[in-house]
């Protein structure tokens, strides 16, 4: 160890250089996260006890099953649908040939030229040429797209089905779980209550001095037992009420 007035050596000097560099780094660091520091005033804000927390909020009755329409999944079921049955339609006008019935004089001059050719045709074989847009029968194509149209309109409409089925399902689970899990927590909720009352005579009679503390602390132990239970009846009721919510396409605000 060096004496008082005794030079250190240079790896003493860089040691702590070193060191002082290091901690001025932290140091910035956590002003940078933090902001400047501030002297706490008065005590730390805490939250509210657990018997004065909000209990979860009622599911209101008469719920109408029109909410259930607001779930995406038979918002897209419902939309694929619409989509099936508009390809049907237009399967369907496919068999309508685009052509003009008259020609460039008008009605007066009788009817036009793609018209009187199509007409003076056999309709069992019609097929038209350039001047026609669409054929009817051009080897039963237009009638296989047709039949292909209504064989996917009837998947979108089982598909639409199902998702109406599995929307109900859920709700129905979902309302299960709240009922049971409501049940649980208001019974748990009293047996606090009763707890708290007991303490309450418990420390009353100590003070009297008809019984120990041991008594006491007993009681405080099981009372803070039952609010840890509480509070994880009441988690599991928030938790229902999600599924809840979930189930039924956003709550039950309409």
């Amino acid at each position: 160890m060096p004496m008082s007035g005794d030079k250190l050596p240079a790896t003493c000097y860089g040691k702590i250089i070193k060191k002082v560099t290091s901690s001025n780094r932290i140091s910035s660091c956590s002003r940078l996260i933090r902001g400047p520091f501030k002297p706490l005033s008065g005590p730390v804000k805490r939250g509210l006890k657990l018997p004065e927390q909000f209990i979860p909020p009622e599911v209101p009755a008469g719920l109408p099953s029109s909410l259930l329409a607001r779930r995406p999944d038979i918002r897209q079921a419902e939309q694929l649908l619409v989509a099936a049955n508009a390809q049907i339609g237009v399967a369907k006008a496919a068999f309508f040939p685009q052509i003009s019935l008259t020609g460039s004089g008008g009605g007066a001059f009788g009817r036009s030229s793609s018209f009187s050719s199509l007409m003076g045709s056999q309709t069992a074989i019609w097929s038209y040429g350039a001047s026609v847009s669409q054929p009817i029968f051009t080897g039963g194509a237009l009638t296989g797209g047709l039949h292909l149209a209504e064989s996917q309109h009837e998947q979108a409409l089982t598909a639409y089905k199902q998702a109406i089925q599995r929307a109900f399902g859920d709700v129905s689970d979902a309302l299960i779980g709240y009922q049971e899990l409501r049940e649980v927590r208001v019974q748990q909720q009293q047996v606090v209550a009763d707890l708290a009352e007991s303490v309450r005579l418990s420390v009353m009679r100590y003070r009297g001095g008809t019984t120990t503390y041991l008594e006491v602390l007993d009681g405080q132990r099981s009372l803070f037992s039952a609010e840890l239970t509480l509070a994880q009846a009441r988690g599991n009721e928030y938790q229902s009420l999600v599924q809840l919510y979930r189930a039924l396409g956003g709550g039950w605000q309409q």
